[in-house]
């Protein structure tokens, strides 16, 4: 029997609502069966908008990932879609994915010898309702860092300075920035997984 018969519930493969490939090699490595499908979503017009209200950045990220999981529901009836997303607080400041190599840069410098806040949350919905949600926190302390190691970094890592949040994916070469880290792997790669997998199981779709 395969991982995904042993370990999937549902009738059909989870809809995952989002493009990142951390998240469904996540997904997959759990044995469920994935179909990715691009939200459609001013995600910073939504944050912006919760930041504005007070939201803490759990709320925020949680409003992010319902916004998602409900723009591709009404779509898909029956289907049960997960979207999720990250916030990085850094001494009360978000951040977001760097525009580019230089942006990245910028981004290590202000991080560098202060601790940070990953806080991810996910939503599930089905017929345009939320059905499930939760998220998880951790706490990163990068080490101090000069500005010759940082150029270096974002560098050697390419890509990868670029696409996530804060200018590191600590599965990758962004582990040398830290010196201590607190909270679940997979919570700061995205989609804490824990938690995910206790509410897919209280609606008796994993096992």
């Amino acid at each position: 029997m395969s991982g995904q018969a042993t370990f999937w519930r549902g009738d059909a493969p989870l809809i995952l609502a989002s493009g990142s490939a951390t998240r469904l090699q996540l997904l997959e490595a759990a044995g469920l069966p994935v179909e990715v499908i691009r939200p459609d979503v001013d995600e910073r017009a939504v944050e912006a908008e919760f930041i504005a209200m007070g939201c803490p950045p759990a709320g925020v990220a949680a409003a992010l990932a319902e916004a998602k999981a409900l723009s591709v529901s009404p779509r898909y009836s029956g289907r049960i879609v997960l979207a999720a997303d990250q916030m990085l607080i850094c001494e009360g400041r978000p951040f977001h994915k760097p525009e580019d190599a230089a942006a990245a840069i910028r981004q290590v410098a202000m991080l560098a010898g202060r601790s940070h806040e990953l806080t991810s949350a996910f939503a599930l919905a089905r017929n345009g309702q939320i059905v499930g949600r939760g998220s998880s926190s951790a706490t990163l302390a990068m080490r101090p860092l000069t500005p010759e190691f940082i150029e270096g970094y974002v560098t050697a890592a390419g890509p990868a300075a670029t696409s996530s949040v804060g200018g590191y994916q600590l599965e990758g070469l962004g582990i040398h920035l830290f010196e201590a880290i607190e909270g679940d792997h997979s919570t700061i790669l995205g989609l804490p997984m824990l938690t995910l997998l206790a509410a897919l199981r209280s609606l008796d779709l994993a096992r």
